[in-house]
């Protein structure tokens, strides 16, 4: 039986690997112009690392993880999300003792095991920033306007951002001893986890899916309505520097992003096309996780960006990513002779950085043009024993159908000259 690829996993083929390259030639000039550097840390962790840095009590920890024991008796998790990891790299690394704010961007593969959906697969791929060092507001408004700047450039006009503010550990002392009262004769009444949630992280209740603990959060307190004023007032500011740069946005109290560490502003970006209000970007806040990773009390705030749920997004829109250049020359050959200098012309002209391909597999003349044409290329070059005796090549415009014979020298000049990729 042949081999499939594992479930929830799905192979980039040449056909799309163009959209993936120019996403990512987008995230990059994008974040090239917000002052954003790159870093790309380990495909697996430290178990520990997500354990603390993303919670005990989070769907990823409980349900969703890759968890394995190495040989070296280490308990060892492929990456689920690229936050933590980050952090890490900052800590380890004493990236704190450099000049703040320290401002990166990351596109890595993460993986989680959940049941595999449109656009969410368990293997997917994501594109994020992380600011550490900064606790102006300003710079939560900077890291949303980084998304938003990426959805314009692609196009995407109608996304609906929604933010909300959490709290510090300060007002949400109050807040989720106001919850456990609201929630403790429902109690009975929620799913397993939200009923260990309710000990260890209350708030993360709003949050829950299931339509039976929904049913009991009709009148649920909201965070919103407990802040304290630092929170109050940093979220004011959030507001006030989104509405400086026009960007809209709606307060929806009821955001509490999946994972643990969030802190005061928490936000999604969501699209009605790849279901029915689907997020396909979301961060927020995240002030204690640092020290909670081993380094000092250091402020944090970052975003993921499905580029999975992106790219479908994009096709329900009906907007196409750019296709490649097309290809400059295909050589056709006549005559074993013919080949071995196609060869040498091959290489010459990709030295002079035109694009350039030849035949293989041995096909005849009519089958090496019908391959050009499959490959689209904008001239033929035909080279048989007759030009290569008289130092010529034959160059046919595969749009017009004119030919020039052409010194062979010269070939790279005149296909310069004629505009080369069109």
């Amino acid at each position: 039986m042949a081999m499939k690829a594992p479930r929830g996993t799905k192979d980039v083929l040449p056909a799309d690997s163009y959209k993936w390259q120019y996403l990512e030639n987008l995230f990059r000039e994008t974040c090239q112009e917000f002052g954003y550097k790159e870093i790309r840390t380990p495909i697996f962790e430290h178990t520990e690392l997500f354990e603390r840095g993303v919670g005990e009590t989070t769907d990823v920890v409980q349900k969703e993880m890759y968890t394995f024991e190495d040989r070296g008796g280490r308990s060892i998790t492929l990456k689920p999300e690229g936050t933590a990891p980050i952090v890490r790299a900052y800590v380890e690394n004493k990236l704190f003792a450099e000049p703040q704010p320290i401002k990166v961007f990351y596109i890595t593969p993460v993986l989680r095991y959940e049941r595999p959906q449109k656009g969410r697969l368990r293997e997917h791929h994501q594109f994020g920033v992380e600011v550490f060092g900064a606790n102006s507001a300003s710079i939560d408004a900077e890291v949303i306007s980084l998304v938003w700047t990426i959805y314009k450039k692609l196009g995407v006009e109608d996304i609906e951002l929604n933010i909300n503010s959490v709290g510090c550990p300060k007002c949400r002392k109050e807040y989720n001893k106001v919850l456990k009262d609201y929630l403790s004769d429902k109690l009975e009444n929620l799913c397993q986890t939200c009923q260990i949630r309710y000990e260890k992280n209350p708030m993360r209740i709003i949050d829950c899916k299931n339509e039976k603990c929904q049913s009991e959060l009709k009148d649920v307190p909201l965070m919103i309505d407990y802040l304290c004023d630092e929170c109050k007032n940093h979220f004011e500011q959030v507001k006030n520097y989104l509405s400086i740069l026009d960007i809209k946005f709606t307060v929806n109290p009821k955001i509490v992003r999946g994972l643990d560490y969030y802190t005061k502003t928490a936000f999604e970006f969501i699209s009605t096309e790849i279901g029915a209000k689907s997020t396909v970007c979301g961060g927020g806040r995240y002030d204690g996780l640092v020290e909670e990773i081993g380094g000092p009390p250091t402020p944090g705030v970052g975003f993921g960006m499905g580029i999975e749920r992106l790219l479908l997004t994009l096709e329900n829109k009906g907007i196409e990513i750019p296709k490649p250049d097309r290809l400059e020359v295909f050589i056709v050959t006549i005559g074993e002779n013919a080949e071995k200098e196609a060869f040498k012309i091959l290489y010459d002209l990709r030295k002079e950085e035109i694009s350039a391909e030849k035949d293989y597999l041995g096909r005849s003349i009519k089958a090496q043009f019908k391959y050009a044409n499959k490959l689209n290329a904008k001239f033929t070059l035909v080279l048989g024993e007759d030009e290569l005796d008289k130092g010529l090549v034959k160059i046919k415009d595969m749009d017009t159908g004119q030919q020039t014979d052409v010194k062979i020298e010269d070939i790279s000049k005149f296909i310069k000259e004629q505009g080369g990729n069109m």
